[in-house]
């Protein structure tokens, strides 16, 4: 049977105003779905609400960090100027360009409108909402606090958002260079040498080992473009297919710790994220064992989750939390001695945050550091290979020249 959406405006069994969506096959089922609720109905229309289901399959960018971080921002200043739950999904839903959210959006208006909870309607969009978003909203509606959980929750994606932004765009150069010096090879390997290659074999001369290697290597190119791409393609998708492996994952995460500076960068990042996230649950009233195993999730390291789950075994049974952090080296000396004076302040959410600024300063300072570092080695890199190309090019002509005179 078809179900449709309705529109209502009802009163609950204490007179106060109650508006909503709610799915029935006509308007006079829906007027009986309400009145098991204990709903007097005032107003029923149908929903001109439409959602273009081919929209979303052709919008194929989803649902972004950017848009969550903007929905938990309006969806805060509505909730705090008093607006219901289902009213500001309404308006937020009419405001959204993204028609995959739009979509998202309105099935949190109706799951709430049925009598659910913000919560329970995150946790039905895992790939969009995580696991710490859904348990801090769970924490704010128990409390009666969600106005100033989702502010805080904005407050801390935000940071995110900008803490992501800079990491990023700082490497957004050296990627650019590297592509450029790609294609260029490609296009040298490929057309022009073997132009010089054919000139070469017309005037029959002695070539050096530059220029062998170089004319050796474009027939390769030419030849085997194909067997390069399977190669490129395959060897890839053989390797992100180990990389989840528990060996793969475990191997992976170690090496690029040991990366310098690109691997203590990756390190302070995951430590930025850690430290501002628990500093968050904590302070919404999400017990710190609780929030140690939502947060154990969302962690891309396996030597920080794998130390993560140990501690949470650890304080489980009692013992102190800054001790048992010092025990593991993912973790430097700081984070246990500052976790001990939160606990004997009784302020650790404010120790974490604090922890959070000193690890995203460190890192802005390695990527400023890592950036500074990879330009002029491109630039080696770069020189030294035009520089191969450029004699191996070169000298057989020069030689050709002498021979003339």
């Amino acid at each position: 049977m078809f179900m449709s959406v309705f529109r209502y405006k009802a009163y609950d069994k204490d007179k106060a105003v109650v508006t909503g969506l709610v799915d029935a096959p006509s308007p006079d089922s829906a007027v009986n779905l309400l009145r098991e609720k204990q709903l007097f109905v005032v107003h029923v229309e149908e929903s001109k609400t439409s959602f273009d289901l081919s929209a979303a399959f052709s919008n194929m960018k989803g649902v972004g960090f950017a848009d969550v971080v903007n929905f938990t921002r309006q969806l805060s200043t509505m909730i705090t100027a008093g607006l219901s739950l289902p009213d500001s999904l309404t308006i937020l839903r009419n405001q959204s360009t993204n028609s995959v959210f739009v979509k998202v959006l309105l099935e949190m208006e109706r799951h709430i409108s049925g009598g659910g909870s913000l919560s329970s309607a995150l946790e039905k969009y895992p790939k969009y909402f995580t696991a710490i978003y859904a348990s801090l909203v769970k924490a704010g509606e128990s409390s009666g606090s969600l106005d100033i959980v989702l502010n805080r929750l904005a407050d801390t994606l935000e940071e995110q958002r900008e803490f992501r932004s800079k990491v990023s765009g700082a490497m957004i150069y050296p990627i650019i260079i590297v592509i450029g010096m790609s294609l260029v090879v490609m296009i040298m390997m490929t057309v022009v040498v073997p132009k010089l290659t054919d000139l070469y074999k017309d005037f029959g001369i002695d070539l050096p080992a530059s220029t062998k290697f170089l004319i050796t290597s474009s027939q390769f190119f030419v030849r085997y473009w194909w067997l390069m791409i399977l190669t490129a393609v395959g060897g890839s998708t053989a390797f992100i297919k180990w990389r989840k492996t528990p060996v793969g994952e475990l191997f992976v995460d170690t090496l690029i710790f040991k990366i310098p500076v690109f691997g203590e960068l990756q390190k302070k990042i995951i430590l930025v994220e850690f430290t501002r996230t628990l500093s968050m649950l904590i302070s919404s009233g999400i017990h710190i064992l609780q929030g140690l195993t939502i947060l154990n999730g969302s962690l891309g390291n396996v030597l920080f989750r794998n130390a993560v789950g140990d501690i949470s075994k650890k304080v489980e049974k009692g013992l102190p939390l800054g001790d048992t952090f010092s025990q593991y080296p993912v973790f430097p000396p700081i984070v246990s001695q500052m976790i001990r004076v939160g606990e004997q302040t009784g302020k650790l959410d404010d120790t974490l945050l604090k922890l959070s600024n000193f690890f995203q300063s460190e890192s802005e300072h390695l990527v400023k550091g890592l950036t500074t570092a990879i330009e002029p080695l491109i630039m080696v890199v770069l020189g030294v290979g035009v520089g191969f190309i450029v004699i191996s090019v070169i000298t057989p002509i020069y030689n050709l020249t002498s021979q003339f005179k």
